[in-house]
């Protein structure tokens, strides 16, 4: 059996996507997933992918927004599954109308909610079970867009994701006593439906260049096989041909 096949596993915005792959992923390696996001119906789908490959787990419909809510879920998460391994702060949006010009205060609000305060959320949920347990994996899906500012991100995305780095090193540095580990994974353009809501339009050959969402879940493999007593503060993963800029 997988080192990965008695974990228990939280993977939110996993209806489609980056969390779509890393749930495949740890289904593949025997994990018990809990399935979070907010659209029921994709969450089904992977989910009835998940157990054709002999996955097993649950669906969650969730959004993770909303922290009394996320609270009461968790609680009652913890009670049937005893305990949290491994918690993948993957949902995430972003908007149309992304420079200050066009960015309106609900925008920003709604980015900021989702990106930051919902990871934020499910952080909080989960860590009393991994302090508990002293051990647990925290992998939160930012972006290169932290630590480059392209311009094509827009302006709150940015910022969210700067601000999802900033509470991945705090996670660190406060509970690492506990045995806790958090990583930032920061992807540059991945080939998802995000880029339908840029402005630009990428080819197909360009797309096929991009990182894949299977990628990004070996990249979360690796985080999650790696021994509790190492951490990795930041990971980057770029396409290596691509000159798409980071989403």
């Amino acid at each position: 059996m997988s080192a990965l096949g008695e974990k228990v596993v939280w993977i939110t915005g996993a209806g489609s996507g980056i969390g779509r792959a890393v749930a495949r992923m740890f289904a593949a390696e025997g994990a018990s997933l809990v399935l979070i996001g907010r659209r029921a119906r994709m969450l089904r789908n992977v989910y009835d992918e998940v157990c054709a490959s002999g996955g097993r787990g649950e669906v969650l419909a969730l959004d993770v927004c909303r922290r009394e809510q996320v609270e009461a879920a968790a609680s009652g998460l913890i009670e049937r599954h005893r305990r949290v391994d491994v918690l993948v702060n993957n949902a995430g949006l972003n908007v149309r109308g992304r420079k200050l010009g066009t960015l309106t205060g609900e925008d920003w609000d709604q980015v900021m909610q989702t990106n930051l305060t919902g990871a934020f959320n499910m952080i909080h949920a989960a860590l009393p079970a991994m302090r508990k347990q002293q051990d647990g994996l925290i992998i939160n899906v930012s972006s290169m867009s932290a630590k480059r500012v392209s311009g094509v991100a827009g302006t709150a995305y940015t910022a969210s994701k700067h601000g999802m780095n900033g509470l991945s090193l705090s996670v660190s540095a406060e509970e690492g006593r506990n045995g806790i580990r958090c990583t930032a994974l920061m992807p540059g353009a991945v080939n998802t439906d995000m880029l339908e809501k840029q402005t630009i339009v990428y080819s197909a050959e360009e797309r096929a260049r991009m990182i894949q969402p299977e990628d990004l879940a070996q990249a979360v493999r690796f985080l999650a096989l790696l021994p509790g007593r190492s951490t990795v503060p930041e990971m980057h993963v770029v396409p290596t041909l691509s000159r798409a800029p980071g989403a």
